[in-house]
């Protein structure tokens, strides 16, 4: 039982590690937008705004496939 409880606490921790490092790449992202004074929705064009979109509509795409 507190192998199990560690494997999940392993795999929390590094699903919260890796959002962590999209989130700051992201933010670099946005910071540079604004920087070189491109267009508000230029961050989500790149690599990490469309990981994170998707993941954001991630759940939309269950709920449509599932019916």
């Amino acid at each position: 039982m507190d192998s199990f409880k560690f494997s999940s606490l392993v795999q929390y921790a590094a699903v919260l590690v890796a959002a962590m490092i999209i989130g700051n790449w992201f933010l670099v992202e946005v910071k540079k937008a604004k920087f070189a004074k491109q267009p508000w929705y230029k961050p989500y064009l790149s690599i990490p705004g469309i990981i994170i979109l998707a993941a954001l509509c991630l759940p939309l795409l269950f709920l449509l496939i599932g019916r």
